[in-house]
Formats: C-alpha cells, structure tokens, sequence
C-alpha cells in the first residue's frame, strides 16, 4: 500500500502517521513498500485519465521514458488493455529521449524498446506515436527538435508526463547544467549515466556519447508530471531532489516549480529521505521496538558512541525527548538494543545439527561473493550444503575469453586428433563472429554457450573452494535469462516450476536468497521474485516453507538496524573466502560489467564483511575481523 513521506514513512522499521512537514520535502513523495506497488499505482492513473478524457471526447496526450523503471508500468497497462478492456486509441505519445547515433531496430534503440515492451500490444494508432530519430544526419537534428517541439504544441501539450531519474539527477537526458528554459536538443551525455548504460551496450566503451532529449521546459510545460524511482542507487538522488535546494546540478530538482509534480518511490529508493531516516524529527510517533532500535543506533552513529556510554542529554541533544520519557531512562534503552543486537551475532546460522540448505545465486559468483564465509561456516557445521546457479552469466564473459578458450578448444582438437567436422565448423563460426562482431551487437548461440561454459566451469571451482560437493551444485540455467542480451524476459511459470523442483527435490530447512534488490541488471530481483513464488506455492500446498535467509550482493550492505544474522568471519575465513572468489577467473582483475564501484568483486566483499563488523564494534558489540549480514524474509513478494 502507498504512503505518503510527508504524512506517512513506509519502511520495513516504520508504519506509523507523521505531521504534515512542507520544510522537509520540496516536492510530494509516496513511497511504497514494494516496486510493484509503485508501478500498478501509475499504471492505474494513466488509464484512468486516459478513460476519463475519452468518454468526454477528448484525446490524452502522454510523455513516456524508457529504461528499466517505467517497465513495470508499461507491463500493467498491457495488462489493463487485455484484461479489463482498457484501449488506448485515443493517445498521443512522445517520448523523452533517443541516443544519437542509433538505427532504430539496434538492441539498445528506444525506438525498439517501445514497441517491445509497449506499443506492440495496445491499440494506440502508430501515427499517434512520436519518438526523436536517432538516425538523423547531424546537421538536421536541430530542424528535427524544433518540428518535435511544435508537433507538442499542435498535439495541445502534454496531459501526463511519466519520468525515471539518473544517478545525476538527470530526467529525460538533460545533465547536470541544463537549464529550465531548455527544448528538445543534441545533448552530450555524462560519464557518470554513459556507465551506467553500460551494461545495454557490452561494455561503456560502445555507449554513445550524445543523444537527443526533450528539455528542461519541455518536461515542466506538462500539466502533471509522475517521477518513478526504484532501488536503492536511487536514494541520494532522490533525497537531493525532494530535500535540497533547486539546482542545475541536480536537474530533476526544477520539479520543484512544477504546480503537479509527484515522486514516486519504493521502500529503497526512499530509505534516505528524512521521513525514513529520523522520523522522530518530524513530530510525535508511535515508539515500536524496531524504531526505537533504529533510532539508539543512529544515535550512537551521530554521537561516536558505544551503546553502554549513551546518557540522558545525548537524547535530548538530539531530539529524542520523548523515546526518552516514555522509555528512558538512556542507560535502560541502551541496554535494551543492545542485547537485541548482541542476538544478531550467530557462528553457526543453520544451528549445529546437520540440515539441507540451499544457496540461491542469481549469477555464477554471487555466492561466494556475497555470503563465501557463510558457505564455508555452514560446510563445516556438518549441512548438507547445496548451491543453485540460476543463470549462465554468460552475457558477462568478455569476448577476448571467449575467443582464447575457442581456439584453445581448436588446438586441442587438432593435437590429440579429435577433431571433426562439426567442431571445426562451430568453433570456426564462433572465432569468426568474435572477429566481426560489432559494437553492441550480441552473440551467436554458440559463443553464449562457450561463454556460459567459462562461467560454469568457474562457478564449480569457486564453490569447491568452500568445500561444497559437486553433487549439490545445480546449474539451472532458468529460461528467462535465455536471450543472449542485457533484456531479459519477464519471470514465467516455467522458471518457477524449476526452482520449485529442486525445492521439492531437496527438501531444505534453510534458503538463502540475494536480498540486493537494487542490483543494476535486475537478475537478483527477477530470481527473487521466482524463488518467493515457488515458496508461496509450496506454502499453499501446504508443504514445509524453509527458513529463508536474504543476503546482499556487491553493489549494497544491509543497514545496521536492519541485520537480523551477522555471521562473523575470521581472517583465515575471510582468505578462503578470497580464494573462492578468484576462482571466477572471467570477473577478475576487470569484469564486463561492474557497475559505478571501481573496486574488484573481492575487494568490495571484504570492504563490506570487514566494515560491517567495525560498524559493531564501534556501536559496543564485540569486535570481530569480519561479518557477513543477513535478513530474514518477511513473506511478502515482491
């Protein structure tokens, strides 16, 4: 359900009404405590404007973004036009953005990913849908801008404007430095948004380096303005937007002008804002135990403080008066989180006597990346300890890996005489794809399955390495991920059924699933929401649903109020660990896609298993080398 930031913080430690604060937030926001949530609500919004405008006779006029946020949106109006008869010939679209150079049916054109994820299965007339032309020869983009921007006006301005947001707080593409008077132009793109594109394009270097975009002013002449965030690499921003003062440097911020502009976010994409933070500094609330827990450890952070060293004026020194006179005094509250915190610490999370359990890694080297010192803790207890790789991972090989194992597997062929006919044809195709492959251009089946080949052979090694069994390793290679490109399919029933199987098969006490939803691909959102739909059917049918336990991956640590387990490493824990990691040979030392942390894989694991236990230590726990964190799953889907 949504609520509002500026009457309601929606978080997993806070449900409780807050005062109406119009100091704090500059632009309305509703958080919702899942991305689904966020997505149905605009969906619904849309077409209900849509219908409304229709039975008065009157033509809707919509402003549409690409990119992964606006996906689930686009998904629930496909599903209001089939199954609640919602049409749509009455629309008019524009669309923010398109990158220059770009043929329209490339992988990464907008032009393609409209009609992929939207204007393929709704009614809206084709001649009613506008989208800039990436195609255009330098020297008439801006003939091209201005016929655009007119095209607005003849349609009578935009009733309904949909927006994502960067990491630089650009909309559409306007950058930092854009100004609110700006039309649709050529823009030069930011080092900072080509990185993040490039994972879409194999490789930052294949990103282009401009784009056309709809301006500053264009985006605020829309009569309503809905901005969609998700995730948790969207917080600062989102924070910076709402909060913080107007500013070229944070371009999304001119929707403060706007007269009807809300923000839409989920639980993740909110955590920063003040409503999530301290709510306490917003008025009275209600004093749950797990926001008094949230609020004596931000205290300790704020102050430099151990638990135990906490007194009364530290409270009153930081507006927590009332948490102290209704259940102070400091020293009772300390020692009261401090105990719950003291019960996080656990060396053995599935107990001493010997149980199933199940790792779940979305990628080949999440689970020695994200929870290896678990794995090996867990080995070493005696557990049955089982490991499902639920895709190849095959799209994050780089093409030299590729190329160096296929002509390997020619030289051996050719050594020891085994080669035929076949295997020279294939591995011939595939070093001859690799040699004319071009920029963005995805791989032939067979160089998906050597790449796929490097990472299974990888992921063997790495989970040997923790002492796993090969007999509990299962490579599912879920159908989803079957498309050789960054775009996957949505979840189906078939991906499901096999996670249900081996479910059934193994029977575990305990699962572990990553919990890092703000993964920038979307693979450990995807395979999270397969594995918690398989639970929910097991728990339907009325089987033993396992305890299940959700990580981190690189890109986010859990915060510290929210741990439930901490599962402390040693240093020779942390150096096996290490080993596994290195296993993954193909993400080592530069890994195709790694995100906007400069760090090696490794690195940022043993930053985060290292930071997590100082943050306890500094707080008044028991000082350890190394912590790997967990939370347990609320059975909610997401």
């Amino acid at each position: 359900m949504p609520t509002s930031s500026k009457a309601v913080a929606s978080s997993p430690i806070y449900r409780g009404p807050l005062p109406h604060i119009t100091t704090v937030e500059r632009l309305p926001v509703t958080v919702y405590d899942q991305p689904g949530d966020a997505s149905r609500a605009v969906a619904r919004e849309i077409a209900d404007l849509v219908t409304q405008r229709a039975a008065a006779g009157k033509q809707t006029v919509l402003g549409l973004a690409t990119g992964s946020t606006p996906v689930g949106v686009y998904d629930e109006l496909i599903r209001l036009h089939r199954e609640e008869g919602v049409t749509f010939k009455t629309v008019v679209t524009f669309n923010l953005d398109e990158y220059w150079p770009m043929p329209t049916d490339a992988l990464q054109s907008y032009h393609r990913f409209m009609r992929e994820h939207l204007f393929d299965h709704l009614d809206i007339p084709a001649e009613s849908i506008h989208i800039p032309d990436g195609t255009l020869a330098r020297e008439k983009i801006p003939a091209a801008c201005a016929a655009y921007e007119e095209k607005i006006r003849e349609a009578g301005g935009i009733d309904l404007q949909i927006l994502g947001i960067g990491r630089t707080g650009h909309i559409g593409f306007n950058e930092p430095g854009s100004t609110v008077e700006s039309r649709t132009r050529l823009i030069t793109l930011d080092s900072v948004t080509r990185s993040d594109a490039a994972s879409d394009f194999f490789g930052e270097w294949n990103v282009p380096t401009q784009a056309i975009t709809m301006g500053m002013g264009t985006i605020l002449g829309a009569r309503k303005i809905l901005l969609i965030a998700l995730g948790e690499h969207k917080s600062k921003v989102i924070k910076e937007m709402t909060e913080g003062p107007m500013t070229p440097r944070v371009p999304a911020s001119w929707l403060q002008e706007h007269a009807d502009a809300t923000v839409l976010v989920d639980a993740a994409a909110g955590k920063d804002l003040t409503a999530s933070v301290t709510p306490w500094a917003l008025g009275n609330i209600e004093w749950t135990d797990m926001l008094i827990k949230r609020a004596v450890i931000w205290l300790c952070e704020k102050t430099n403080k151990a638990f135990l060293k906490l007194d009364d004026q530290d409270f009153r020194d930081h507006n927590l008066h009332q948490l102290l006179r209704h259940h102070g005094p400091a020293q009772k509250i300390a020692n009261r989180v401090f105990q719950w915190m003291m019960q996080t610490i656990e060396y053995h999370p599935a107990g001493t006597e010997a149980k199933r359990v199940i790792c779940f890694s979305p990628h080949p080297d999440d689970d020695v990346i994200s929870m290896g010192g678990t794995l090996i803790r867990l080995v070493e207890d005696g557990h049955e300890t089982h490991i499902a790789y639920m895709t190849s991972g095959n799209i994050a090989v780089f093409d030299h890996d590729a190329a160096r194992v296929a002509d390997f597997a020619t030289e051996y062929n050719r050594m020891f005489g085994i080669e035929n006919e076949r295997s020279r044809a294939v591995l011939a195709a595939v070093l001859e794809s690799l040699r004319n492959k071009q920029p963005g251009q995805s791989d032939i089946e067979e160089t998906l399955k050597i790449k796929g080949l490097i990472r299974w052979s990888e992921a063997k090694f790495g989970a040997f390495k923790a002492g796993c069994k090969e007999e509990h390793l299962h490579f599912l290679d879920l159908p989803f991920y079957r498309t050789g490109t960054i775009a996957k399919k949505p979840i189906s029933d078939d991906d499901v059924q096999i996670i249900y199987d081996l479910i059934k098969k193994v029977d575990p006490h305990q699962i572990y699933v990553a919990g890092d939803l703000s993964d920038p691909h979307g693979t450990h959102r995807v395979c999270a929401q397969a594995i918690f739909r398989a639970v929910k059917r097991i728990e339907a049918e009325g089987g033993k649903v396992p305890d299940t336990l959700l990580y981190r991956g690189a890109w986010q640590e859990y915060e510290l109020h929210d741990i439930e387990i901490a599962v402390p490493l040693s240093p020779g824990d942390l150096a096996r660990k290490r080993k596994a990691i290195f296993m993954h040979e193909s993400q080592k030392d530069e890994a195709l896609f790694p995100g906007s942390d400069p760090r090696e894989f490794w690195q940022r694991a043993e930053d985060r298993n290292k930071g997590t236990a100082d943050r306890y230590n500094r707080v008044g726990l028991p000082e350890y080398y190394a912590m790997e964190a967990f939370v347990r799953w609320n059975g909610v889907p997401i």
